[in-house]
């Protein structure tokens, strides 16, 4: 059962899971229409904003892809990881992009992926539920109670006690025999040591999205458009010139079927150019910051580079592009016979090394019938950073994006210790048993730091956890309201300066509550 009840209104009915009942894929419904919120990117963070909005406002939530509901490779946790096998240009769940790095995910995939689906990252991602620090709220600067209130929202409806699966509970063994202590049993919160984590995925093994939020909210106020892309932000004109006030959303079909443009806008106030409202970005860490760039918002020199028209000269768009370096070990030997496991989301985690190392243990489909069985670690605090440009004007191609990985030596360092821990993980008595292959590793030696510096630099790989190009203090004020812009916000992880908790998820749902709840006080004060 969820953590705790919340109440849940019902509407549109899809594959058994509620959504808004004015939900469409007809860009001609939505086409010319005005809202007193348009917020671009059904994801993590924009379900729970969205439907929170609507308690008070009109709502419009454009995602580019489809509804999760019908696929049962997404919404089964057996299935864990089979939507990411197959990616094509347009329409599967995952879009595919390589960095300049050359890094890929894990052993699965040979590029990165993002979300491309009603719920974003929640729908295709592990499933592991688990809270920021207190000391990373009081460094952001959010309200403790305020936080503590939009978790436990979110919590009541899409976060569960796993119960852990024989392979979780030999990780959690092995966790404890590397000497990662103390053991904090069950717990939500971001606390040194090994632990068990909630998790998305139900008792009944059925996965819990974002999207499960938008029915917390006003079903008669939301206005669902799928499967449709935004191209760029609308500016009320003055002459030749754009002023710096927002106007609404350009849009197409996402499937490349048309290029024809559709319009939609912001309700203004007594025929006026100026609104209460706002467009907000929560198109993510790599779809935010696109946007902006194709909306005239970013560096002037590079934006020139594609003709686009300067709205604001504002250089930080697309810098300070983070991603969390991963490296994993097998914990099966090479000699050994395959056993291909069931697919295994994680549920049990490591916090290390003063916080700066999170362990995990997986089960991954390489296939449609064979799994790998890695023990996976990210460095929670990476100096190095990249950039993101574009690519090309069709917001439908993924930009250029550079992370830069272990590119200053205290990363690397790091990502020594990482290797060592993880040695010791796989070496662990618990894993061998399991496993069948006890006394196979013990006349092995452990690696020199030099053995492990290389490992690091040929086998780093993405943990999924990327953010920056809008971040707080360069791009967004404390409010996520965009500088030099009237009307526009950015609310998802393109703001974070560093990845919250183990796994950003609970954090990115939290904030789409906590953020619209704000709004909501700051119409009311106002």
């Amino acid at each position: 059962m969820a953590l705790s009840n919340g109440s849940i209104l019902v509407s549109f009915v899809i594959a058994g899971q509620t959504l808004p009942r004015k939900t469409t894929s007809d860009v001609n419904q939505v086409s010319g229409k005005s809202f007193d919120y348009i917020i671009v990117g059904g994801g993590t963070a924009g379900c729970p904003l969205a439907a929170t909005l609507s308690e008070k406002f009109s709502v419009l939530l454009v995602e580019r892809g489809g509804s999760p509901y019908e696929n049962p490779l997404i919404m089964e946790n057996k299935n864990y990881g089979l939507s990411l096998v197959q990616t094509d240009e347009y329409t599967s769940v995952a879009q595919s992009f390589v960095s300049k790095d050359g890094v890929s995910m894990l052993y699965l995939y040979h590029s990165n992926l993002r979300g491309r689906v009603l719920g974003g990252g929640s729908a295709i991602n592990g499933g592991f539920f688990s809270r920021a620090s207190d000391d990373y709220v009081k460094r952001v600067g959010w309200n403790k109670q305020m936080v503590s209130d939009a978790y436990k929202w979110v919590e009541s409806r899409n976060a569960f006690k796993p119960k852990l699966t024989p392979w979780q509970y030999v990780a959690e063994l092995s966790f404890l025999e590397a000497g990662i202590f103390p053991y904090n049993g069950f717990s939500l919160d971001h606390i040194k040591g090994t632990k068990i984590g909630a998790t998305t995925f139900d008792e009944q093994g059925r996965r819990h999205t974002s999207a499960d939020l938008l029915t917390a909210g006003n079903p008669n106020s939301i206005t669902l458009l799928l499967n449709a892309t935004v191209t760029s932000i609308i500016f009320h004109e003055k002459g030749s010139r754009y002023e710096t006030i927002v106007r609404g959303i350009r849009f197409i079909k996402s499937d490349g079927s048309s290029s024809q443009t559709h319009e939609a806008y912001l309700n203004t106030q007594n025929n006026s150019r100026s609104s209460t409202g706002d467009v907000i970005l929560a198109a993510g860490a790599l779809g935010s910051p696109q946007i902006l760039l194709l909306s005239g918002i970013g560096p002037q020199k590079h934006l020139n580079k594609f003709n686009i028209p300067v709205a604001v000269n504002l250089k930080s768009v697309g810098k300070g592009m983070t991603d969390n370096p991963c490296i994993a070990l097998l914990a099966e030997i090479a000699d050994a016979k395959p056993k291909n496991f069931p697919p295994d989301s994680p549920k049990v985690t490591v916090i290390a090394d003063d916080f700066k190392l999170v362990i995990q243990a997986l089960i991954l489909p390489i296939s449609f019938n064979a799994t790998i069985m890695p023990i996976v670690g990210k460095l929670a605090f990476p100096e190095s950073e990249g950039e993101l440009e574009l690519n090309s004007t069709d917001p439908r191609k993924n930009p250029s994006v550079t992370f830069n990985y272990l590119a200053k030596e205290k990363d690397m360092a790091e990502c020594v210790k990482l290797g060592r821990l993880l040695e010791k993980i796989v070496r662990s008595k618990s894993i061998a048993y399991f496993l069948g292959i006890e006394g196979k590793r013990r006349n092995k030696s452990m690696s020199t730091d030099d053995e492990l510096r290389k490992l690091c630099k040929n086998n780093v790989r993405t943990f999924y956890h990327y953010h920056g190009g809008c971040t707080m203090g360069s791009v967004v004020d404390k409010n996520y309201r965009v500088f030099g812009i009237d009307g526009l916000r950015v609310i998802d992880g393109s703001t974070f300066l560093e990845s919250p908790g183990t796994n950003p998820m609970a954090t990115l749902l939290m904030l789409g509550r906590y953020q619209g709840i704000k709004i909501l006080q700051e119409r009311e004060n106002a």
